[in-house]
């Protein structure tokens, strides 16, 4: 069968649709849809082994056990009285896992949501590692199956070879290895959000079957976590956006005229209502899964809002606990502080803060090609269209955390790994000279893998687009010389280099991933001198800190300093803080939170400044010896 000549002989395109592969990349992204598939099963797998591993031997962090307990009560009580600053959504998938584990919980117990979490975990006879252990694994589960949905809106934007990108960045970040093992609510928000904006980009091409779909993903995302409530707009615009588009580009499209437009716009603007209709449905469905009768009194001590803030919350068409839930939110951003970054104890907050702990806390690698994604997406002409569904939210998010009051990690902004492992994947056009694999049907106006030539080009023969003779081949829009352009030649291994680059890295912090930083700020040991509580110390090395000392420093006397939701005594540490007895008395072992110790008071001090470090224990607890 006679094949069609390029402009330069290597780029040379049989008419059967198989490109001729140039490199490994490409022939594993092209070529193997079998080496495709196992490579991702290995990255997801490895990713659950990694997560579940973790799971299995950290101890509660602080903000799980008020989950746990407020799960507990969800499902045995079907009350609504407890942590109402988040919606249940969240709450309720790990409930999902607790139906397994059992926990017993008085059912007349009256306290507040710290002494509930207490309760559940340490004193109703329940073992605490088993409890955690199934409520964290819903929250792993959801993990992967967002990762699932990285793959395949990366493989639409940049084919196989992407779409194996983007996963291994997001199964290798460390980030989200640890936070997708914990029973917490960051994550599982953004993979719904990600979720919902795949689905409004498959909507370009099949609005009414992808917008339902994409609304209840979002009504997930904002039932799940309020801070996910400035993407609502921008996704309803985006939607407006996904039906203009499948208007214009149908093929039974109206002419252009400004009715047809107007009609456009009007079906844009009805789809974005109907998405919101739908997404507060799925809000109020979460309440009443958890009480149908919607029984509710606000907390007496409900800070008050004013201004535009109050307005918004009274004309929120969601259940009153929601609204209340706001204000709640809205009193802890009232709120003043502490934080800590590169050194520095702050009361307030910086505004620079989450993109400074990004950039202490993401891969070197993986920094580079969350870049290189977004220039892909913003020059190449193919991409564009997808740039405001990738770039935007994250940034919108971004720019809403970095206005709030907590400086606390960059758990407010795992919404980043997540949609720019997306972007990452696009990094593999630039290098390209040709339009990336079909993966799937043929799309309209492509047969196969067949380059298009201009009117009038020789050996076209009886196609209906040829019209006389010529050789100068039609490149597709965006992709013109980009084979010629001096990074077409190395962005495809570079790539691979970053890529591994981000999974040794990555490999190597197992299992300590909470405290990961890149290489350039020291590694994992030296986050505590950067950053502080949850980017490196949550209390969730307390049971390895009572294997340390069972083994390496059994009989000795400790002292703890502990930073954590969980009860040193139920993992058979027996040791009292030092803050509360004469400096004089303090002798032998004392084991410090590294949050303690960046947070440091004037005794706290003086008692490290005559002790000698001995150990660490997971990045997070320094042991040190008090002669």
């Amino acid at each position: 069968m006679p094949t069609f000549l390029a402009s330069r002989h290597d780029e040379r395109v049989p008419v059967n649709g198989a490109v001729a592969p140039h490199s490994l990349l490409g022939r594993l992204g092209r070529h193997r849809r079998a080496v495709f598939a196992v490579a991702v099963a290995l990255l997801l797998v490895q990713m659950a082994v990694a997560m579940v591993s973790t799971a299995v031997e950290q101890t509660p962090t602080i903000d799980e056990p008020v989950y746990v307990g407020t799960a507990t009560v969800y499902v045995q009580q079907h009350d609504l009285r407890y942590n109402p600053e988040h919606p249940p959504l969240g709450k309720l998938i790990i409930g999902a896992g607790l139906l397994f584990a059992h926990p017993h919980l008085d059912s007349a117990f009256k306290g507040d949501q710290t002494e509930l979490g207490r309760r559940v975990l340490y004193e109703s006879g329940n073992d605490p590692w088993r409890v955690m252990f199934w409520a964290r694994l819903p929250v792993i589960v959801l993990t992967l199956l967002s990762g699932l949905v990285v793959l395949a809106f990366a493989r639409e934007l940049a084919g196989r070879t992407g779409a194996l990108v983007a996963l291994a960045l997001y199964a290798f970040s460390p980030d989200v290895i640890a936070h997708g093992s914990l029973a917490t609510l960051d994550l599982p928000a953004s993979g719904f959000l990600l979720t919902s904006v795949w689905l409004v980009w498959r909507a370009r091409r099949r609005p009414f079957l992808y917008l339902p779909l994409s609304a209840t993903a979002l009504g997930a995302a904002v039932a799940t976590k309020m801070s996910m409530l400035p993407a609502v707009p921008l996704v309803l615009l985006l939607a407006v956006g996904s039906v203009w588009h499948a208007g214009r580009s149908g093929h039974d499209a109206a002419p252009g005229g400004t009715r047809a437009k107007a009609r456009l716009l009007g079906l844009g603007a009805a789809a974005a209502v109907g998405m919101a209709v739908v997404a507060v449905a799925v809000v109020w469905a979460t309440y009443l899964a958890v009480d149908p009768r919607l029984r509710w009194t606000a907390p007496a001590d409900l800070p008050a809002v004013h201004g535009l803030r109050a307005l918004a919350i009274d004309h929120l068409p969601v259940p009153r606990p929601y609204r209340d839930g706001m204000r709640v939110q809205f009193g802890f951003e009232n709120a003043t502080w502490q934080g800590f970054l590169f050194g520095r104890l702050y009361r307030g907050s910086l505004w620079y803060y989450l993109p400074a702990a990004l950039l202490v806390k993401t891969p070197l690698g993986m920094t580079a090609l969350w870049t290189t994604g977004s220039l892909a997406l913003l020059t190449v002409r193919r991409l564009r269209p997808a740039a405001p569904y990738l770039l935007i939210p994250p940034a919108l998010l971004l720019a809403s955390a970095m206005t709030g009051s907590r400086d606390l990690g960059v758990r407010y902004a795992l919404f980043m790994p997540v949609f720019l492992a997306v972007a990452a994947g696009c990094t593999v056009v630039l290098a390209r000279g040709r339009r990336p694999e079909v993966t799937g049907r043929s799309r309209p106006g492509w047969a196969g893998t067949v380059r298009r030539l201009r009117p009038g080009c020789a050996g076209t023969g009886h196609r209906p687009w040829s019209r006389g003779a010529g050789t100068v081949r039609r490149p597709w829009p965006g992709w013109a010389g980009t084979a010629g352009r001096p990074w077409s030649q190395w962005a495809e291994p570079v790539t691979a280099v970053l890529v591994l680059f981000v999974a040794v890295s990555s490999l190597l912090t197992y299992p300590y991933y909470l405290p990961y930083s890149n290489e350039a700020f020291g590694g994992p040991e030296k986050t505590y001198l950067r950053l502080h509580d949850s980017n490196v110390d949550w209390g969730q090395d307390l049971g390895r800190l009572a294997d340390r000392l069972k083994h390496h420093y059994p009989h000795e006397n400790v002292w703890l300093v502990y930073k954590g939701a969980g009860v040193p005594s139920a993992y058979g540490i027996d040791a009292p803080d030092p803050r509360t007895v004469p400096a004089g008395r303090v002798h032998g072992l004392l084991a410090v939170s590294d949050t303690a110790i960046d947070k440091a008071d004037a005794r706290l001090k003086t008692l490290l400044s005559t002790s000698r470090r001995v150990d660490e224990v997971g990045h997070s607890i320094t042991v040190f010896r008090r002669p």
